[in-house]
């Protein structure tokens, strides 16, 4: 049973007015005696709380930075109408922070026998997936001095998925990448293409090329003309460490890495590439292999939803060693870590001789934006100190770079606004050069 803020308040009222009236104890039982039995009169008339029923139903996912609606249909079986305060819980970070109060407390009137359809709208602003807590139920009395008051288990799971804001650069760089294919489409390439068609020999032609069963069915000597391979295969290393927790404003390095990573994906599907997703710290985090075209967006999307970065520096010995077990075959190994100086040196330089000697490799980082404006920084003389320890920070950072480049890696280090574009040129121009 709970008591209502309106029973304190007319016990209150009570006990003065008779306290003023009639000063003995004579007074003061005939008023809370009858305060009393309306309570409990009260009490008996509110519906039952455990009788009640309930059906949740609504979204099952959603996107990072978007919202999600679930229903919520509470059925009345009692004889009673139901007036009722119900509280709808969700982990906090299903919502701005806040705004929960307003968006989980609903009023509810339920006539006898019929039912009524709540909903709640999250918008969650974290990924992974957010469950619906328990639901709490309190029924009023009609004269609203006592309540019932219950509590309900009703499962519900939303999974928030990675944002995608760089999708609007998706349209240029498929642009691009038709321009690429009919650029190379004719072009020869040897061993490692796909046979396209015969032409007429013309001079400068590699000789190689020459089909002579073709020529000997036909008076002109036929050429055999490639077009790229389009099953290239991609692995998108996602390291889930230490330094992918670190935040750029509101945003996780490892949410711009997914960012990143998903553009590419969703172009590579596009041009025939077959795309795998490896997340890895110490151990395995995720993993999606063997899918093709346009499905692999959507299994990248559930795998990515629910990581998070582990406060415990990568192992990147075995991450190498697991990479070199999912792709035995020649790949474009894309490794989306940070490019701070001890773990390359300690971690990433000494098995890179490992993954370039049968991968093409391309390392992407997302820079810090805070450090360019602060190496920017004059005026003052703590903005020169910090002009310094950035400008020294950029050079450790370039030097880093510099030496996986001479390791045989390609290297884009781009802030978070353009680390996504500038990953997916990168991919674009490995192709035009034929490196895939």
């Amino acid at each position: 049973m709970a008591l209502t803020g309106r029973t304190a308040l007319v016990a209150a009222l009570g006990t003065l007015i008779v306290g003023l009236v009639l000063p003995d104890w004579t007074g003061l039982l005939a008023v809370e005696l009858p305060l009393l039995l309306a309570i409990v009169v009260d009490l008996l008339l509110a519906a039952p709380v455990n009788r009640l029923l309930f059906t949740r139903s609504g979204d099952t996912s959603v996107r990072l930075g978007e919202q999600a609606i679930v229903s919520l249909i509470v059925t009345n079986p009692t004889r009673r109408t139901l007036h009722a305060d119900l509280r709808d819980a969700w982990p906090p970070s299903s919502w701005p922070a806040g705004t929960s109060h307003e968006i989980s407390r609903h009023k509810l009137r339920i006539p006898a026998g019929e039912r009524r359809r709540i909903t709640t709208t999250l918008r969650p602003t974290r990924r992974g997936d957010r469950n619906a807590d328990r639901l709490t139920v309190r029924s009023l009395g009609p004269l609203g001095l006592a309540a019932r008051q219950g509590h309900h288990e009703i499962p519900w799971t939303v999974r928030v998925l990675p944002a995608f804001p760089s999708r609007k650069h998706l349209p240029a760089k498929l642009a691009r990448l038709r321009e690429l294919d009919g650029r190379t489409g004719i072009l020869t390439r040897g061993e490692g293409t796909e046979f396209d068609s015969l032409r007429d020999y013309v001079p400068g032609d590699d000789t190689r090329s020459i089909d002579w069963r073709a020529t000997a069915r036909q008076s002109a000597v036929a050429v055999r003309t490639w077009r790229p391979e389009r099953d290239r295969r991609i692995l998108l290393v996602l390291d889930t460490g230490r330094t992918s927790a670190g935040r750029l404003g509101d945003i996780p390095r490892l949410d711009v890495s997914m960012d990143a990573a998903l553009l590419l994906a969703a172009l590579a599907a596009r041009a025939g590439d077959r795309v795998d997703l490896l997340a890895h710290d110490r151990a395995t985090r995720a993993g999606v292999t063997g899918r093709a075209g346009r499905p692999v967006l959507s299994a990248l999307v559930e795998a990515m939803a629910p990581l998070e970065s582990t406060l415990v520096e990568s192992d990147l010995r075995a991450m190498a060693s697991k990479i070199l077990r999912t792709a035995p075959r020649r790949s474009l190994l894309v490794l989306l870590t940070g490019l701070d100086r001890a773990p390359v040196e300690e971690g990433l330089l000494p098995v890179l001789p490992l993954l370039t000697q049968r991968h093409t490799v391309l390392v992407a980082a997302v820079s810090d934006p805070r450090i360019q404006e602060m190496a920017n920084g004059r005026g003052t003389l703590d903005a020169v100190y910090d002009a310094a320890a950035a400008s020294q920070a950029q050079a450790e950072r370039r030097d880093t770079a510099e030496r996986l480049r001479r390791h045989g890696a390609t290297v884009v280090d781009e802030p978070p606004s353009r680390l996504a574009a500038a990953l997916a040129d990168a991919y674009l121009a490995l192709k035009a050069a034929g490196r895939l």
